[in-house]
């Protein structure tokens, strides 16, 4: 197909930059990518058909769709039965200055790592509590929480969210490419080339322990004021109707993580790999998360049933939490067909034609800085990553270019406009809840983003002329 084949991605990016949704644009991406390879009205939406089943008849995708159907049901089950909104109720009542709150944001991260808005609707309510007992502003609070939500979390290399998903497009990629090798594997060695994650980590630590502010800027100051006591009602997850029992947070949650660790360890010591560090790497983790996530469920659906909640509203809860994950499934849905058809069209192949020339010491910053700017537009990582994994497994085989590098400048990308963009829903979500106007606390985050991705930038030209 030579030079039709890159037309989809094109497409996808105008698409998604012009009307700021990532679905709509990997939607028209695969249209365009089934009419190129069938030509007429009714074969092409007849392939365009073919290629969405493709991705939904694999055996890894639906384990995946499976693990985030559960994750988020089990999230409901924890709103319902007062998890959260006990974890916020006994975390506000401890503390009382400004170093503690930052300090229990930071550490709470350890048990609320498994996805950002599960950490941002865990967290932001206790802020809200302290906001007027502690010397500090909502922006800079947010500022911390989201430092700790997404960025962190893509580092995490088990038991999120995110660790299927971002396994699964670099499975898609390699595979497309036609290179051996395991996804989750290859994700693995790209974590400490997140360079966008590990600076702004670095940036958020410091800010909060470190800088001392002169003074409150004056928009601070005027959003300060609509700062009230109420922390319960801010988020349906700590609606006053709910009871407060922090016991439902933490128990599911150490059990999901435990069980995980345990399980991820055991398939690999099946394999034959006794040492943990070999078998982790070893291990089929994707079925140790999904089975772990199971067993946790059907356990905390016998735990809460012994507090007498009832089993028809538990029900209704699981099942209103995973539909909260549908969007995302749709997304993933047309992520698999899109890699399906540049695959069909040899879009590979052109791209290890045509574009072997790029010197390797341009593709990961280059890569990064192009994925920094879809991101802040689209305002979705998982988008992002969807829509330029493939070309960036592509460029960096055909270039000769570390791989692990290049999925870590992609993932990096991903990360930067979750974090920055007026669009995402971490950004969003903890707005809402502290009660800011988006797009001023998008503005206040901008400055430390835009320093973190410079150095990010310059990070993936130095060590590409070390690898």
């Amino acid at each position: 197909m030579g030079w039709l084949s890159i037309l989809p991605f094109v497409v996808v990016i105008i698409v998604a930059v012009k009307t700021k949704l990532v679905i709509p644009g990997l939607t028209a991406g695969l249209l365009t990518a089934s009419f190129i390879y069938k030509t007429g009205p009714l074969i092409g939406l007849e392939q365009f058909y073919t290629f969405i089943m493709s991705g939904l008849k694999d055996e890894s995708n639906i384990k995946i769709i499976l693990f985030l159907y559960m994750f988020t049901g089990l999230i409901g089950m924890m709103k319902f039965t007062g998890g959260i909104k006990g974890f916020v109720h006994a975390a506000s009542e401890k503390i009382s200055t400004k170093k503690g709150a930052l300090f229990l944001t930071w550490i709470s991260t350890l048990g609320t790592f498994s996805a950002p808005s599960f950490r941002i609707v865990t967290v932001a309510p206790i802020m809200k509590a302290l906001l007027n007992k502690v010397k500090i502003t909502p922006q800079e609070l947010g500022f911390v929480i989201e430092t700790t939500a997404t960025p962190v979390i893509v580092l995490m290399p088990i038991a999120t969210a995110f660790v299927g998903y971002m396994s699964s497009v670099v499975q898609l990629s390699i595979r497309a490419e036609g290179i051996e090798g395991d996804g989750y594997r290859l994700f693995l060695q790209s974590i400490p080339y997140n360079f966008f994650s590990i600076s702004i980590i670095i940036i958020g630590f410091y800010l909060s322990f470190f800088h001392h502010r002169k003074k409150p800027s004056t928009e601070a100051g005027n959003e300060e004021k609509e700062i009230d006591d109420q922390w319960e009602d801010c988020h349906p997850a700590v609606a006053k109707n709910l009871p407060s029992k922090p016991l439902n947070l933490l128990i599911p949650l150490v059990g999901v993580i435990v069980l995980t660790l345990l399980l991820t360890y055991w398939s690999g010591y099946q394999k034959g790999f006794t040492t943990p560090i070999e078998a982790f790497i070893e291990a089929s983790v994707l079925d140790a998360m999904v089975f772990a996530l199971l067993t946790t469920v059907l356990l905390t659906f016998l735990f809460y049933l012994f507090q007498r909640f009832s089993l028809k509203e538990l029900v209704t809860f699981f099942i209103e939490g995973g539909n909260e994950m549908m969007p995302v499934i749709v997304l993933l849905t047309v992520v698999w067909g899109l890699a399906a058809s540049t695959e069909a069209l040899g879009f590979s192949t052109f791209v290890t034609s045509n574009l072997d020339w790029i010197p390797a010491l341009f593709v990961p910053p280059v890569l990064f800085l192009v994925g920094a700017f879809i991101s802040y537009f689209i305002g979705s990582s998982w988008g992002t990553w969807g829509i330029l994994m493939p070309l960036g497994v592509s460029l960096g085989y055909s270039t000769g270019t570390d791989l692990p590098l290049v999925i870590g400048a992609v993932f990096a990308s991903g990360t930067f406009g979750a974090f920055s963009s007026p669009l995402s829903d971490d950004t969003n979500t903890v707005a809402r809840i502290l009660k800011l106007n988006p797009m001023t606390y998008a503005k206040f985050k901008l400055g430390p983003a835009l320093i973190g991705a410079g150095t990010a930038a310059v990070g993936y030209f130095i060590i590409s002329f070390v690898i």
